[in-house]
């Protein structure tokens, strides 16, 4: 009898540490979009978020509904991470706009490689405290893409200031870093991609 109750004291023992990781590991699941969301603001990286897949929705025409600020200026810097076997620029390097005028900027990509790939972009803001106020009404960083060997695209940005953003704002500087989606590329022309059957 000693035998079973030290069992049943171990498999009660055993059974509360169970409980007690199974409680935790959904904590920390539903901590983690949150968490994600507080360390990408606090290294002013805005990946997708979902106020500018809505932006488009939510304000009416910038251009045709007395919201621009006519009375300053900000200068928005483009640049690109292009590090890799790829070409990507913006057509210009900087435009100047007003505060709620609508803008339009074109990136173009290249894949210099022998190989199909898949790609996307993740943009960025300095000063960190303009991300919330870079509305993006239409960007390629919203996608995953794939390119064949060789294969160049041209994308356009079309974003829109919000006038709330801080006078003391002059300049933004908008950044993309490409990279590539590991598993969805990597076969060169006339092979078949990793995990395809030979009928492919």
């Amino acid at each position: 009898m000693r035998l079973l109750d030290a069992l049943s004291r171990d498999n009660r023992q055993l059974l509360l540490k169970l409980v007690v990781i199974v409680v935790f590991m959904l904590g920390f699941g539903y901590a983690l979009v949150p968490l994600y969301k507080h360390i990408c603001e606090a290294l002013g990286i805005n990946v997708l978020s979902l106020s500018e897949r809505q932006v488009a929705a939510g304000k009416s025409d910038a251009n045709g509904n007395g919201q621009i600020d006519y009375s300053r200026t900000i200068t928005v810097e483009f640049d690109t991470n292009a590090r890799g076997p790829w070409d990507f620029k913006p057509a210009v390097r900087h435009m100047t706009v007003h505060p709620g005028q609508l803008s339009q900027v074109m990136y173009e990509f290249r894949n210099k490689q022998d190989r199909v790939m898949a790609a996307q972009a993740i943009p960025s803001y300095a000063p960190m405290q303009a991300s919330a106020h870079f509305n993006k009404l239409e960007c390629f960083c919203f996608n995953e893409y794939t390119l064949q060997p060789g294969e160049t695209k041209q994308w356009p940005v079309v974003f829109v200031i919000d006038p709330k953003l801080s006078k003391d704002v002059k300049t933004i500087t908008l950044s993309y870093t490409f990279f590539e989606v590991a598993g969805k590329g990597g076969f060169k022309v006339g092979e078949a991609p990793k995990g395809a059957g030979a009928a492919l």
